[in-house]
């Protein structure tokens, strides 16, 4: 890889990480979504700085070009951010059912506090 490659490479790495930092500081995003993405950037940077570490683990593991391995990654990366927020919405969306039950109980509730409140204004009129 040329040098000017590498140097885009660093620029746009450390650019985003200063991103992700801004809205974690803002509170656009919480921590615990952000700590993968600071992982994977703190990850590449390594690798784009030492490119010596990509060549021993290519020839590691047995994986012809760096490439290979580059998009093997990304890939196993996409798929376990995808489970981890499938799970994040499958319990969220289980905690908004019991949210939903919860608040119509309290609104039946209160609709009976209030008729009732009612009618013992109008018996109480006559």
């Amino acid at each position: 890889m040329s040098l000017k490659i590498q140097i885009i490479i660093a620029v746009l790495v450390v650019l985003a990480l200063v991103f992700i930092a801004n809205l974690v500081r803002k509170e656009a995003l919480d921590i615990k979504f952000a700590l993968p993405w600071i992982t994977v950037g703190a990850v590449v940077l390594l690798l784009d700085l030492f490119p010596g570490i990509m060549n021993s683990l290519v020839r590691l593991l047995g994986i012809e070009l760096p490439v290979n391995m580059m998009f093997f990654f990304g890939f196993c990366f996409t798929l376990l951010l995808l489970f981890s927020l499938t799970v994040k919405v499958s319990r969220q969306s289980g905690q908004l059912k019991r949210l939903v039950q919860e608040v119509a109980l309290l609104q039946e509730q209160s609709d009976r506090k209030n008729k009732a409140c009612e009618d013992g204004f109008l018996e109480y009129k006559n």
